[in-house]
């Protein structure tokens, strides 16, 4: 048993990362389904707010099934764990249910493809509910040293951006190019085959990782196993834990900012159309992650260790505003035109619109890092919270209700993303990288990609205002958890004792 200092559970360096790896083998499958309205449309053959509304209701679908996965992870206590058997039977799930997405489905005869698409990816995000809610709930287990978790954010940070960054040139510089920016079935095939085995990979890493601490003795107040939860506990933690309700309006904004930021259409918009240089968006993180990591180090290594995380997250939401607003001057008073990067195929040189919007981008991504990479650990909180508030041991549930309430208000990302572009396009298709410039598409890009970011963090700073867990409350609690599980497991020494004798 790794506890130590009276207590006070603690993980390997690798444990830690190795479970913030998970997320990447979750993101690996969410990345390629931000490209579903484009298989809708052009391999399915449905219209573009058909498609945009689906992906809308299967969000809502995957918010739905988080809080019944919760639910049963919090009643799971068998030989292989709490998590494991979710990281593992949500690993299997996603890569059977999208093999059959992309292969299988255009099989069928083309006035069933929507419908059979439709069941699969149902099945599909169960299986992706399953292996997210891992994330959340073993980093409770994991570690309860407010020093330590933070640092759970620089892992997973790291891991973000890197993943953020060789996505990007992976999907349009390459693969789009590759395709000669047709979004085809084989564009769709290829990026599954090599995403579907990096998934697979990573998620052997995380099993590993929490394979020696997903034991009762490091689940909440060491406990469970004679915990009863009924629907009223439930009820109770949404009614009563203040610190989660803060947090889910702060993420669940953040979410849906940045999911229309990501948007592969809100993409092209921007970087194709807007800028008339396609092969740019790919090639932004390639320049923004060495700096952007530098600046994840000092904000949650340094920052968040020392001053909490709750006062990392709002003062990097108060830079982020700042950037948002000199991004949004940049394109709306400079000439995006002029943007060209090494590599782009049209690079001729730096300049000032060049230089300014990397600059901002780097700054950008390292402070949105901080803010989103910060929620992990501080979901971790709010359960510790819980634990020291009632008593009750649920990371199921917290994890699960904050990404329904996350998921469903981020659901409306991709269905508002295809009615702006409905509204002032006459087109029945997506904007693609041949879609002539507008001034409405332009409007739609900007306000998509960074003015819906902008409301995100103005949210944030509100939220933590009321946010009550700062760093000295998480000692106490931290502290509090620690006797009550020491006083259990003596309780726990007696009975055994007794038994003996």
């Amino acid at each position: 048993m790794e506890q130590k200092l009276e207590g006070i559970n603690r993980a390997k360096w690798w444990q830690i990362a190795g479970l913030a790896l998970n997320d990447v083998a979750t993101n690996l499958y969410m990345w390629e389904m931000i490209f579903i309205s484009y298989y809708l449309n052009g391999i399915i053959g449905v219209g573009v707010v058909i498609a945009s509304s689906l992906a809308t209701v299967m969000r809502l679908w995957d918010g739905i099934t988080d809080p019944i996965i919760g639910i049963i992870l919090d009643k799971t206590h068998g030989k292989f764990g709490k998590n494991r058997p979710f990281l593992v039977l949500g690993q299997l799930v996603m890569l059977g249910t999208s093999a059959l997405m992309f292969f299988v489905t255009p099989m069928f005869p083309k006035a069933a493809q929507f419908l059979i698409f439709v069941l699969f990816y149902a099945l599909y995000i169960i299986g992706y509910t399953c292996q997210c809610v891992v994330t959340k709930s073993a980093q409770t287990c994991l570690t309860s040293d407010p020093k330590q978790r933070p640092t759970f954010g620089i892992y997973s940070g790291i891991c973000g951006t890197l993943f953020f960054t060789f996505a990007p040139m992976y999907s349009y510089t390459y693969l789009l190019q590759k395709h000669m920016y047709q979004f085809d079935m084989g564009y769709f095939q290829e990026m599954w085959k090599v995403f579907a085995v990096a998934s697979f990979a990573l998620t052997v890493i995380a099993y590993l990782a929490i394979r020696q601490k997903d034991r009762p003795e490091f689940y909440g107040a060491g406990n469970t196993e004679t915990q009863k939860i009924r629907f009223k506990d439930y009820v109770e933690v949404l009614k009563k834990n203040k610190a989660l309700q803060m947090l889910v309006i702060s993420a669940s904004t953040d979410k849906l900012a940045t999911q229309m930021n990501g948007s592969a259409t809100v993409s092209i918009i921007i970087y194709a159309i807007i800028c008339k240089n396609a092969g740019a968006a790919g090639l932004v993180g390639a320049y923004t992650t060495i700096p952007a990591i530098v600046i994840i180090f000092l904000g949650i290594g340094f920052f968040a260790r020392k001053f909490g995380q709750m006062k990392s997250f709002k003062y990097s939401s108060y830079a982020s505003i700042v950037i948002m607003l000199a991004l949004i001057g940049l394109f709306v008073f400079g000439d995006p035109t002029a943007l060209s990067l090494p590599g782009d195929g049209k690079f001729a040189g730096w300049n000032a619109f060049s230089l300014a919007f990397v600059g901002l981008m780097i700054l950008y991504t390292g402070f949105k890092q901080i803010a989103g990479n910060l929620v992990y650990p501080m979901t971790a909180d709010c359960t510790d919270y819980e634990v020291y508030r009632s008593g009750k041991y649920v990371p199921g549930l917290i994890g699960t209700i904050f990404s329904f309430i996350d998921k469903l208000v981020s659901s409306l990302a991709p269905l508002i993303v295809g009615v702006l572009c409905a509204m002032v396009s006459s087109s029945s298709e997506l904007p693609t990288a041949e879609t002539p410039y507008s001034t409405g598409l332009a409007a739609v890009g900007i306000f998509c990609m960074f003015g819906i970011i902008l409301l995100g963090y103005v949210c944030n700073v509100i939220a933590m205002h009321f946010y009550p867990l700062t760093k000295e409350k998480m000692e106490e609690i931290a502290e509090d958890i620690a006797k009550i599980k020491k006083e259990s497991q003596s309780i726990e020494n007696i009975e055994l004792n007794k038994k003996a004798v």
